[in-house]
């Protein structure tokens, strides 16, 4: 399924379902981040997605990290919650949704890394080399606040 994402697009379609979503900041002994292309879009991203109903937040971190990369992690913090009403995301098959998103931060605990139905490649990126790689704004926003090592979680 193909997947658009818009952000600030007055063409975007309107939103015909809101998401509650999890992503998770997950970093290796050398402080890399792992990132996934996905394959519906072909832009490198965070782990993470929807929550379901037996899920809790962290707990839908975990699942999707899992589900996506293959690795376990245990979630050690909230890098922020992301909300604009601005980003947009259309699906081939007509959903148009609005997410809400918690992002957070993970260490991995065991797994192996293994690339899912989801994506077509798994890299942990130095956070130098991040500009060079196409993705989406929203992306990026969750890793600037991660990388500036807030005091206080990102609330937007």
């Amino acid at each position: 399924m193909a997947r658009t994402e818009y952000y600030d697009d007055p063409h975007a379609p309107e939103p015909n379902s809101l998401v509650v979503a999890a992503s998770a900041v997950v970093t290796d002994d050398e402080g890399r981040i792992l990132l996934q292309r996905r394959r519906d879009n072909g832009l490198w991203a965070l782990p993470g997605g929807g929550m379901e109903m037996g899920d809790s937040l962290p707990g839908t971190a975990v699942r999707e990290v899992k589900e996506e990369t293959g690795l376990e992690v245990e979630i050690t913090g909230l890098v922020g919650t992301y909300t604009d009403p601005r980003h947009v995301i259309a699906y081939s098959d007509g959903e148009v949704r609005r997410q809400f998103n918690a992002c957070f931060t993970a260490r991995i605990t065991g797994g192996s890394p293994t690339v899912s139905e989801e994506s077509t490649e798994l890299r942990f990126v130095k956070p130098s080399e991040l500009k060079a790689l196409p993705m989406h704004h929203t992306q990026r926003l969750r890793l600037q606040h991660f990388l500036e090592r807030r005091s206080a979680p990102y609330l937007g």
